[in-house]
């Protein structure tokens, strides 16, 4: 796995191969976005959208040609994080390697800050 940047948000390039896959498959769209939400059993959960246009007041990631765009209210709380991609049997998708993050629930799909 890549090395993480502590003052960044970092992908693998699994997950970049895979953002691109979807936007792909889309047919349209010029990037993916990021965020964070209250909600979840564990107080947050990670968000995910296709953005169509530029949005100019958001962080912007460029990797292997795929945009990833993130607020900077959720970027506070995923500065430091490894975004990654994972296929292990039944389950795959991303997953959120963050250090922020003081405890994940069972299902991993929220978190408490």
């Amino acid at each position: 796995m890549e090395t993480f940047n502590s003052t960044d948000l970092n992908f693998s390039d699994s997950a970049i191969e895979h953002f691109s896959k979807v936007l792909k498959e889309r047919g349209k769209g010029i990037g993916i976005k990021l965020g964070i939400k209250e909600a979840g059993c564990s107080g947050y959960e990670y968000t995910f959208d296709f953005v169509d246009d530029i949005i100019d007041d958001f962080i912007t990631y460029e990797k292997g040609g795929c945009k990833i765009f993130i607020d900077s209210n959720s970027f506070s709380f995923l500065k430091g994080s490894m975004v990654d991609y994972v296929d292990e049997g039944l389950n795959q998708g991303i997953k959120f390697i963050n250090p922020n993050a003081k405890a994940v629930c069972g299902c991993g799909e929220s978190f408490t800050l």
